[in-house]
């Protein structure tokens, strides 16, 4: 190449908001990160003011670009991973916002959720749906027939809004709001130079919205549902684009002000932080699993250019969707599962005294030989598929005199394993995959013996790249794939290096499925607690 290439990436997560820039070598020349402020207002209400998150956007993209000592005229291009399931309602031409972003985490909609999966107009359409797909096989009706309302998706908490808040209901009434997700919301701000150009694209990509539960994964389309069952008009929201998208256009420079003079670096890429995840731990053949390891863990199971349906509460997606040479889109689907208690079980343990770093906890369980007989129920979410009750509770089971807190922060790490067990066993029985290698990411996947453990409990190889950042990695990888800097899926793999790889130990199998047998057994005792 005559040029160096510099690819700007920005993450937006739960936790962190953050922008790489990283050369043709995917070499980190710089980077810049800020904490995402999360409000609670009232218990279950999780927020973020979104004003607030666009400064800190301007201010780590700006400052990752000068701590690479480079110019924005530098950046080749520019890609975009963010949270899916996090929305928020405006208008977009005088910029009053309806409410805050409501979070993925939010939980305002939970009696509505209840209310709903208990309903007879749900339980009607689940009927109908299954005596069509007895009738035709198709597999779209199979899914719609074990279709139910999920607080992490979009569609309650919509709901919620907009029964309650009078401001969006007169917006409403005068066709002024529109819904934006949080990917559609950046590329808005964006593109229009922070709302100079009120008239940009009203788009987001197809895998932030494939998992709001208001899309349709099988029509690859908005999903008629949301008008016929909840009343929701379909032009509030987005157009779907392909991630290949090649009207992303360009960063206006009036978002970032006079420093930028007329630079517009072109947007390459935008896709959810899920499917990042998949193309940084480059699960890019039909089988490939990756599990990602941060606030909660998803599973995602890559099951190629089939839309798999699936009935045991994981949900099928899709995993990304590209134009080729031949002007074709191609739709890759996975199924996903997610333990929302994950990384928030280990905060609240460290919150609790039990350990001072999390760094320390794979040490303190591996200084006893078991749990003791304690267990533990990480549902501070409840308990999602296969068991998916999200009234269960959460609390420590079996503890004794002799119970010590090495016993208890053991007890803590097996538990959240075992609910990744859970996941990749459903993810095998219901796609009929047998896999043969798990992909880690995410920040407790830093723990050796959470690795050790799941490899030896599911006896299958779990392996860890070096790099940790697979978000951003993969972010960048489909930016690069898009601009043409790289162009082949080959071509990425020199890029991905392994650094360790927890083979399972079949001498430990016994006596950790007998352990998971019996923290089975407990997930009674904890049930429909709330």
């Amino acid at each position: 190449m005559t040029t160096a290439s510099h690819i700007a990436s920005l993450d937006v997560g739960t936790t962190y908001l953050r922008c790489f820039v990283l050369d043709e070598n995917c070499t980190v020349k710089g980077s810049a990160a800020y904490a995402v402020e999360l409000l609670n207002p009232q218990p279950g209400y999780f927020e973020i003011e979104p004003e607030g998150l666009w400064r800190n956007i301007i201010k780590v993209i700006t400052e990752s670009i000068r701590n690479a000592r480079l110019t924005p005229a530098d950046i080749t291009c520019l890609t975009i991973s963010t949270q899916r399931c996090t929305f928020l309602t405006w208008n977009h031409r005088t910029n009053e916002y309806y409410h805050n972003f409501i979070t993925w985490k939010d939980l305002r909609a939970d009696d509505l959720v209840e209310q709903w999966n208990s309903s007879c107009s749900l339980r009607t359409m689940n009927g109908i749906s299954y005596a069509l797909y007895l009738l035709t096989r198709n597999a779209r009706f199979l899914a719609g027939s074990v279709l139910k309302l999920m607080n992490g998706q979009v569609t309650a908490r919509l709901l919620h809004e907009i029964a309650h808040n009078k401001r969006l209901q007169q917006a409403l009434r005068e066709k002024k709001a529109r819904l934006e997700l949080l990917d559609s919301w950046i590329l808005h701000k964006l593109r229009s130079g922070n709302g100079l150009n009120t008239d940009v694209e009203h788009i987001t990509d197809i895998t932030s919205s494939t998992a709001t539960g208001l899309y349709d994964p099988f029509t690859l389309s908005w999903s008629p549902l949301m008008r016929w069952l909840f009343g929701i008009d379909s032009n509030l929201l987005p157009r779907v684009v392909p991630n290949s998208y090649e009207n992303f256009g360009h960063v206006h420079p009036a978002a970032f002000g006079p420093d930028w003079g007329q630079t517009k670096i072109p947007i390459a890429a935008s896709l959810s932080d899920q499917t990042a995840a998949m193309w940084g731990s480059q699960c890019f053949a039909t089988g490939d699993v990756k599990v990602t390891m941060g606030t909660g863990a998803f599973l995602n199971l890559v099951t190629g250019k089939e839309c798999k349906a699936v009935i045991s509460g994981m949900y099928p997606l899709v995993a990304w969707q590209l134009k080729r040479k031949n002007k074709h889109l191609d739709t890759i689907y996975c199924v996903e599962g997610a333990a929302h208690d994950f990384g928030t079980v280990v905060s609240w343990a460290q919150s609790c005294e039990l350990f001072a770093t999390p760094a320390d906890t794979s040490d303190i369980a591996e200084s006893v030989p078991d749990s003791n007989d304690v267990y533990f129920m990480p549902a501070f979410s409840g308990l999602g598929p296969p068991v998916n009750d999200h009234r269960a509770a959460s609390g420590f089971i079996g503890m004794t005199p002799s119970t010590t807190k090495a016993h208890m922060v053991r007890a803590l790490l097996e538990s959240i394993v075992f609910r990744v067990v859970q996941l990749i066993e459903s993810a095998q029985k219901e796609t009929g995959q047998q896999l043969k290698v798990i992909k880690v990411d995410g920040g407790v996947s830093r723990n050796d013996f959470v690795c050790q453990f799941l490899a030896d409990a599911c006896r299958l190889r779990v392996e860890r790249a070096e790099c940790v950042e697979s978000s951003i990695m993969g972010a960048t990888y489909l930016a690069g794939f898009n601009h043409g800097i790289w162009h082949t899926l080959d071509d990425l793999k020199r890029f991905r290096r392994v650094e360790r790889i927890f083979e399972p130990q079949p001498k430990q199998y016994e006596i950790i499925a007998s352990r998971m047998q019996k923290w089975s057994s407990a997930i009674e005792r904890f049930s429909g607690w709330y």
